[in-house]
């Protein structure tokens, strides 16, 4: 790139770390990783309980164990968003 362009990303051309990209990430949406942490909870209560599920069928307590997956995963990707929303509508002053 020659010094006459301007850069059209500059605050990623600044940041190179990944570790510092997802930090800010998580930062901008906390409730992403919170979702993504729960997701893999319920995974691997589902799979540590798998042996001990008594009479029901495998397809059945699979079929419980991803909606309850799903419904955390949903649930925080959710109330991120509303927690943006309230951050940029409700908490920011008006102009």
């Amino acid at each position: 790139m020659s010094p006459s362009q301007e850069s059209v990303y500059p605050e990623y051309e600044t940041e190179t770390s990944q570790t510092s990209k997802l930090i800010r990430k998580f930062k901008e949406t906390p409730f992403v990783p919170i979702g993504m942490g729960g997701f893999a909870a319920v995974v691997a209560y589902g799979l540590y309980k798998l042996k001990h599920r008594g009479e029901m069928k495998m397809s059945l307590h699979l079929i419980h164990m991803r909606v309850a997956a799903q419904g955390f995963a949903v649930g925080a990707l959710t109330c991120g968003v509303l927690y943006s929303m309230f951050r940029d509508y409700v908490g920011k002053p008006k102009e």
